[in-house]
């Protein structure tokens, strides 16, 4: 088990397939954590982990988000369950790559892409896996929403990687 590992707010990973967008992205951001040795090189296998196993403070996080989002018809996350489809926990996966998978959602008020991102070791660091978020605003909403959800967000993402970290990485 490792959790040792100290989560670090990133700068954008030029590797990652989002990196065509980050200009056009509204909101951006990303955090990281070093991977210990043994762990997997799947980038799908640890979103499985970050998105599967979250704590139960974001299980209530979100079920407070769906009682005040409904009001504005945003989609809710037994709205995504009942979407189905091709999915990790409630999010769409938009692409697979070797070392990186892409998820999100597109909805009324914004569009956002999540990358789970393995950057392999070099001679400056560890292997390391890079969530990044980034967030397109289809109307004012959207900009009022993340405004509000921001804070919780930055929270939600480094507890899924401290949550990560407890669960273990098998290889």
């Amino acid at each position: 088990m490792h959790t040792d590992a100290k989560i670090e707010q990133a700068g954008l990973p030029p590797a990652s397939r989002l990196m065509s967008s980050y200009g056009r992205a509204d909101f951006a951001d990303a955090f990281s954590v070093d991977l210990p040795e043994g762990a997997s090189h799947d980038a799908e296998f640890i979103a499985r982990h970050i998105f599967d196993h979250q704590p139960e403070w974001i299980a209530a996080l979100l079920k407070l988000r769906d009682l005040l989002v409904r009001p504005f018809g945003l989609k809710r996350a037994a709205d995504l369950w009942a979407a189905g489809g091709d999915r990790i926990n409630i999010f769409r996966v938009f692409g697979r790559y070797p070392n990186e998978i892409v998820l999100g959602e597109d909805d009324t008020h914004l569009n956002f892409r999540v990358s789970v991102l393995v950057q392999p070791p070099s001679d400056e660091c560890s292997r390391r896996v890079i969530v990044t978020t980034l967030v397109f605003y289809n109307r004012l909403l959207g900009r009022a929403y993340i405004a509000l959800i921001a804070p919780f967000h930055r929270m939600v993402v480094r507890g899924s990687l401290r949550q990560a970290q407890k669960i273990g990485w098998p290889t």
